[in-house]
Protein backbone atom coordinates (compact mmCIF):
# COMPACT_ATOMS: atom_id res chain seq x y z
CA UNK A 1 0.00 0.00 0.00
CA UNK A 2 1.50 3.31 -1.36
CA UNK A 3 1.36 6.49 0.91
CA UNK A 4 -1.30 8.75 -0.33
CA UNK A 5 -1.11 13.03 -0.22
CA UNK A 6 -4.45 13.58 0.99
CA UNK A 7 -3.30 17.62 1.98
CA UNK A 8 -5.49 20.23 0.01
CA UNK A 9 -4.28 23.22 -1.93
CA UNK A 10 -5.80 26.19 0.25
CA UNK A 11 -3.08 29.21 -0.10
CA UNK A 12 -0.49 30.23 -1.93
CA UNK A 13 2.85 31.54 -0.52
CA UNK A 14 4.12 34.73 -2.06
CA UNK A 15 7.50 35.65 -2.34
CA UNK A 16 8.15 39.27 -1.83
CA UNK A 17 10.62 41.48 -3.66
CA UNK A 18 12.99 41.74 -1.12
CA UNK A 19 13.66 40.07 1.88
CA UNK A 20 15.66 42.63 3.60
CA UNK A 21 12.97 44.51 6.31
CA UNK A 22 14.86 47.77 6.04
CA UNK A 23 14.26 47.94 2.49
CA UNK A 24 10.39 46.84 2.59
CA UNK A 25 9.28 50.44 3.59
CA UNK A 26 11.16 52.43 0.47
CA UNK A 27 9.25 49.80 -1.54
CA UNK A 28 5.80 50.22 0.03
CA UNK A 29 6.08 53.86 -0.44
CA UNK A 30 7.53 52.95 -3.85
CA UNK A 31 4.14 51.26 -5.12
CA UNK A 32 1.85 53.33 -3.38
CA UNK A 33 2.98 56.71 -4.56
CA UNK A 34 3.10 54.65 -8.52
CA UNK A 35 -0.68 53.11 -7.70
CA UNK A 36 -2.12 57.13 -6.31
CA UNK A 37 -0.42 58.78 -9.18
CA UNK A 38 -1.94 56.47 -11.85
CA UNK A 39 -5.25 56.37 -10.02
CA UNK A 40 -5.53 60.03 -10.00
CA UNK A 41 -4.31 60.51 -13.18
CA UNK A 42 -7.00 57.99 -14.71
CA UNK A 43 -9.43 59.99 -12.84
CA UNK A 44 -8.11 63.03 -14.52
CA UNK A 45 -9.09 61.59 -17.59
CA UNK A 46 -12.02 60.39 -16.94
CA UNK A 47 -13.30 63.88 -15.62
CA UNK A 48 -11.68 65.68 -18.31
CA UNK A 49 -13.31 63.91 -21.02
CA UNK A 50 -16.83 64.07 -19.52
CA UNK A 51 -16.68 67.59 -18.59
CA UNK A 52 -15.39 69.21 -21.68
CA UNK A 53 -17.89 69.31 -24.53
CA UNK A 54 -14.88 69.52 -26.62
CA UNK A 55 -13.67 66.04 -26.18
CA UNK A 56 -17.00 64.29 -26.68
CA UNK A 57 -15.22 62.78 -29.82
CA UNK A 58 -15.11 58.78 -30.25
CA UNK A 59 -11.68 58.67 -29.08
CA UNK A 60 -11.94 60.51 -26.37
CA UNK A 61 -14.68 58.34 -25.45
CA UNK A 62 -12.30 55.49 -25.53
CA UNK A 63 -9.35 57.07 -23.82
CA UNK A 64 -12.01 57.71 -21.25
CA UNK A 65 -12.82 53.51 -20.92
CA UNK A 66 -9.57 52.92 -21.39
CA UNK A 67 -8.36 54.84 -18.34
CA UNK A 68 -11.59 53.42 -16.45
CA UNK A 69 -9.96 49.72 -17.20
CA UNK A 70 -6.40 50.95 -16.24
CA UNK A 71 -7.97 52.03 -12.74
CA UNK A 72 -9.86 48.36 -12.45
CA UNK A 73 -6.53 46.91 -13.99
CA UNK A 74 -4.24 48.61 -11.02
CA UNK A 75 -6.40 47.87 -8.81
CA UNK A 76 -6.78 43.77 -8.71
CA UNK A 77 -3.42 43.51 -7.33
CA UNK A 78 -1.45 46.74 -6.40
CA UNK A 79 -3.65 46.90 -3.44
CA UNK A 80 -3.38 43.46 -1.80
CA UNK A 81 0.19 43.31 -2.46
CA UNK A 82 -0.07 46.89 -0.44
CA UNK A 83 -1.70 45.18 2.69
CA UNK A 84 0.35 42.21 2.48
CA UNK A 85 3.28 44.31 3.21
CA UNK A 86 1.91 46.13 5.37
CA UNK A 87 1.07 43.01 7.57
CA UNK A 88 4.08 40.88 6.58
CA UNK A 89 1.44 38.31 5.42
CA UNK A 90 3.34 36.21 2.80
CA UNK A 91 0.00 34.16 1.92
CA UNK A 92 -3.03 34.17 -0.68
CA UNK A 93 -6.06 31.83 -0.81
CA UNK A 94 -6.60 29.41 -3.31
CA UNK A 95 -9.82 31.32 -4.26
CA UNK A 96 -8.07 34.84 -4.16
CA UNK A 97 -5.42 34.02 -6.13
CA UNK A 98 -8.05 32.75 -8.61
CA UNK A 99 -10.33 35.72 -8.29
CA UNK A 100 -7.16 38.05 -8.90
CA UNK A 101 -5.73 36.00 -12.00
CA UNK A 102 -9.29 35.72 -13.46
CA UNK A 103 -10.02 39.77 -12.90
CA UNK A 104 -5.91 40.95 -14.48
CA UNK A 105 -6.71 39.07 -17.77
CA UNK A 106 -10.18 40.46 -18.08
CA UNK A 107 -8.76 44.10 -17.29
CA UNK A 108 -5.95 43.31 -19.80
CA UNK A 109 -8.32 41.27 -22.29
CA UNK A 110 -10.07 44.95 -22.21
CA UNK A 111 -7.45 46.91 -22.32
CA UNK A 112 -6.39 45.32 -26.08
CA UNK A 113 -9.54 45.68 -27.08
CA UNK A 114 -10.23 48.95 -26.57
CA UNK A 115 -6.56 50.01 -28.27
CA UNK A 116 -7.44 48.31 -31.32
CA UNK A 117 -10.88 50.01 -31.28
CA UNK A 118 -8.80 52.78 -31.02
CA UNK A 119 -7.04 52.42 -33.44
CA UNK A 120 -9.50 51.38 -35.61
CA UNK A 121 -11.44 54.82 -34.64
CA UNK A 122 -7.71 56.50 -36.26
CA UNK A 123 -7.68 54.40 -39.37
CA UNK A 124 -11.28 55.97 -39.72
CA UNK A 125 -10.47 59.52 -39.47
CA UNK A 126 -7.20 59.22 -41.20
CA UNK A 127 -8.17 57.00 -44.05
CA UNK A 128 -12.22 58.62 -44.30
CA UNK A 129 -12.02 61.56 -43.14
CA UNK A 130 -15.09 62.89 -44.83
CA UNK A 131 -17.61 59.79 -43.63
CA UNK A 132 -15.46 59.88 -39.98
CA UNK A 133 -19.37 61.15 -38.50
CA UNK A 134 -20.98 59.38 -40.30
CA UNK A 135 -18.96 55.88 -39.27
CA UNK A 136 -17.89 56.68 -35.83
CA UNK A 137 -21.26 57.78 -34.65
CA UNK A 138 -21.78 57.22 -30.90
CA UNK A 139 -24.41 54.12 -31.21
CA UNK A 140 -21.50 52.52 -32.88
CA UNK A 141 -18.76 53.51 -30.40
CA UNK A 142 -21.24 52.22 -27.23
CA UNK A 143 -21.70 49.06 -29.56
CA UNK A 144 -17.69 48.60 -29.25
CA UNK A 145 -17.61 49.22 -25.63
CA UNK A 146 -20.43 46.98 -24.97
CA UNK A 147 -18.99 44.11 -26.81
CA UNK A 148 -15.55 44.89 -25.27
CA UNK A 149 -17.67 44.44 -21.71
CA UNK A 150 -19.45 41.80 -22.72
Amino acid sequence: MEPENDKQLSEFLLLGFSEQAEIQPLIFGLFLSMYLVTVLGNLLIILATVSDPHLQTPMYFFLANLSFVDICSTSTTIPEMLVNMQTQSKAITYAGCITQMYFLLLFSGLDSFLLTVMAYDQYVAICHPLHYIVIMNHRLCRQLVWHAGS
